[in-house]
């Protein structure tokens, strides 16, 4: 390909004007922006033009194809290497369970993870509250580890689609993150590039997630799954509410400690729910279920059984973490201070707006507003009831784990919580924890 057959301010002015793109002139705009000789300004020219306009099939495809082949590929033969991916939300902790689950019923998952920005937590600052883990593994060890425990679990590497990782981080600044065909060929790039023949893909959809309403995210799922099929790529999507947090814990070190007790068959309903139903879409796209129902039974034997808590303290212990924190999670240090919210009535917990405590533990420290930001990883909100549950006047509802000079954060703190939860007279019904699944093609 002749890249001087191409002007950028020509392909910009193409898109902003509604045209659909070759995939000569997505190729060369996305590898003379790797190799810095589009500058940062064009690009994001060029992807508010993609936010307006939107972009088809075959150019999600190619964008998603010219990412993935901007740095290195791992290449695992087994057709039982299979991923799981959320589009994040608060109090979402379910690649600790789902993992563990999944390898444990002979699932090979290979998890690239993120670090957390704005309202939603991040799998990566999470998993560093266990003293030792190490998160940056050599990208050539990788298959080893792999072979040898069935899971890694480790921090996204310069090495997979850096070009994704620019335009990534001027989509966080340029306010077109919430685009659909950026979205999944983000998501899809890296994934498909992490070595993975599938992906099972949580789709937030509510007040915590950027995709407001199931439409939305019934239209990204369909994005992905045609991105798939183009790549010969297994997928499932499971829609999820995100409307409220998923269960009780929210912040670092807390949801690890509730992971570990969700392993340890003693998890809150709603996150165990969803990380069998997430595990058995796995096991289902691996190949080893002959539906998503039998993949869910099986992923329910292996958390009972105790294998999948087996499965994690080796990965734990993998990579350098120290597993007597698993064994004992009262090990792992949170904040010496608590601090309760109290219901100021009888009736039921109606609503508890996501998005509101998301932010509530970005305002304790607990989560980055910029990138380079540092994390307190030993705040957090533990909720003592959740929505649909009855409460009386006085009763608390919530505690907050802070520091003692935090005292003028925390009452700033309770004021955001107190305006996120809606307490009514009589029980309202709830939306359903699952809203939708939709699957591409497994074995």
């Amino acid at each position: 390909m002749n890249h001087k057959t191409y002007l950028a301010e020509e392909i910009i002015h193409k898109k902003r004007d509604g045209h659909i793109l070759t995939q000569g002139e997505i190729e060369f705009f996305i590898s003379q922006h790797a190799e810095d000789y589009i500058p940062d300004y064009q690009m994001s020219a060029l992807l508010m033009s993609i936010y307006f306009q939107g972009m088809n099939r075959d150019e999600t495809f190619y964008l998603t194809r010219a990412m993935l082949n901007s740095g290195k590929k791992l290449e695992f033969e087994d057709p039982s290497v299979i991923d799981k991916h959320s589009t994040g939300g608060v109090g979402d902790k379910t690649s600790f369970i789902v993992g563990p689950i999944a390898s444990a019923c002979g699932v090979k998952v290979p998890m690239i993870a993120g670090r957390g920005l704005g309202h939603t937590g991040g799998t990566i600052d999470k998993i560093e509250a266990i003293p030792g883990y190490k998160t940056n593994i050599i990208l050539n060890d990788l298959p080893t580890l792999l072979k040898k425990n069935k899971i890694f679990l480790i921090g996204q590497t310069e090495e997979i689609a850096p070009s994704d990782k620019k335009v990534y981080a001027l989509r966080d600044v340029t306010a077109t993150v919430e685009s659909i065909p950026l979205i999944a060929s983000s998501i899809m790039s890296k994934k498909i590039a992490g070595g993975a023949k599938g992906l099972v893909m949580d789709i937030k959809t509510g007040s915590g997630s950027f995709l407001k309403t199931k439409t939305r995210a019934l239209k990204l799922a369909k994005s992905m799954m045609s991105i798939s099929k183009q790549f010969n790529h297994h997928f499932m999507a499971i829609v999820s509410d995100m409307d409220q947090p998923l269960g009780k814990a929210i912040g670092n070190t807390n949801e690890i400690i509730e992971s570990v007790e969700t392993l340890k068959g003693n998890g809150p309903k709603d996150l165990t729910e969803l990380s069998l139903s997430l595990a058995g879409a796995m096991i289902y796209l691996a190949g080893l279920s002959k539906s998503h129902k039998k993949g869910t039974d099986m992923a329910k034997e292996a958390l009972f059984n105790g294998s999948a808590l087996e499965q994690f303290k080796k990965l734990v212990q993998s990579q350098g973490g120290d597993t007597s924190y698993i064994d004992d999670t009262s090990k792992l240090k949170m904040a010496s201070n608590k601090t309760y919210l109290f219901a100021p009535k009888d009736g039921y917990i109606s609503k508890m707006k996501a998005i509101d405590f998301g932010q509530a533990i970005v305002h304790l420290g607990g989560g980055r507003a910029q990138k380079d930001d540092d994390v307190d990883l030993s705040v957090g909100i533990n909720l003592i009831k959740q929505v649909g549950q009855k409460i009386k006047k006085n009763e608390p509802i919530l505690e907050i784990y802070h520091h003692e000079q935090q005292q003028e954060i925390v009452s700033n703190t309770l004021d955001i919580l107190r305006k996120a939860i809606t307490i009514s007279a009589k029980k309202q019904k709830l939306s359903p924890l699952i809203q939708a699944k939709e699957v591409h093609w497994a074995h």
